[in-house]
């Protein structure tokens, strides 16, 4: 008597050859089941098999809704496996494809610059990659670069040095980079001094709510966010725990984001 759960069962090949089960349960296509597979086998550390069934999902799923999913998690996994030329060119595969993806698009040219940074001056795409990355939109994604360049004493990465020292998350790392090279940290003046300005309106009142934060406490304007507004700003792009490294790189007066739900709206600013 079967009892709630229907299992079924379905071949997979894995790298060593042997037959390898995915089960599946009754509400679970096998394209998911290949995907939720090969997330076992990278939370087990086995990166190569991991690997393998990603690839095998883009493969034989080509029109699957969670193709991002795989090429990201395949990208991952080839890093993990210390594979650096092989993830650096899935994770450029991943952004070709998923040019929309805004999170997972800035975390995989990060962890590319990571992949280039570990091969530069022996893979052929590495150090030419990472200094086009000096150039990347988002500020973290130049100072890895730079970071990354600094290793071999290369001095194209002075300016995006310095304007790291902007980021409080790399500002040690860019002042050290800095002075290995020779080059002077220049001293951040108070005229830089920004700071986040949250405006709340809330419905049926005429007159917004102004919170003003240091970019020091930006985490706590999640204490703000209802849970609707903090899944918003996450699908725009948004992370609550990198916000002050973005601001410090945005010009006052810029609009960092905007979100609302049924009781109120909140628009946040750099000042």
């Amino acid at each position: 008597m079967l009892l709630g759960l229907i299992l079924l069962f379905a071949p997979v090949e894995a790298p060593s050859g042997r037959a390898k089960t995915v089960v599946l349960t009754s509400k679970e296509s096998p394209a998911d089941a290949l995907l939720r597979e090969a997330k076992v086998l990278r939370y087990a550390q086995r990166f190569f098999e991991a690997a393998a069934l990603y690839r095998r999902h883009l493969n034989e799923y080509r029109t699957s809704s969670r193709a991002s999913e795989a090429r990201f998690w395949l990208a991952a996994s080839l890093e993990q496996d210390q594979r650096w030329d092989e993830a650096a060119a899935a994770y450029t595969d991943f952004l070709i494809q998923h040019p929309d993806e805004r999170m997972l698009g800035k975390e995989a040219r990060l962890n590319r610059v990571r992949c280039w940074g570990i091969r530069q001056n022996q893979a052929p795409d590495a150090t030419p990659g990472l200094l086009a990355a000096l150039a990347d939109e988002a500020l973290e994604v130049q100072v890895a670069a730079a970071l990354q360049l600094a290793k071999t004493r290369d001095r194209r990465a002075v300016d995006t040095l310095q304007k790291g020292l902007t980021l409080a998350s790399q500002a040690e790392a860019c002042r050290l980079a800095l002075t290995s090279m020779g080059a002077t940290p220049q001293p951040q003046t108070s005229s830089n001094a920004r700071f986040l300005v949250m405006r709340i309106r809330e419905k049926g009142k005429k007159d917004p709510v102004t919170i003003r934060l240091a970019l020091s406490l930006a985490r706590a304007m999640e204490n703000y966010l209802s849970n609707e507004q903090i899944l918003q700003a996450r699908k725009k792009g948004f992370e609550l725990s990198n916000l002050s490294d973005r601001a410090a790189s945005l010009p006052k007066g810029s609009l960092l984001f905007s979100v609302e739900d049924g009781k109120s709206g909140i628009d946040v600013t750099v000042e």
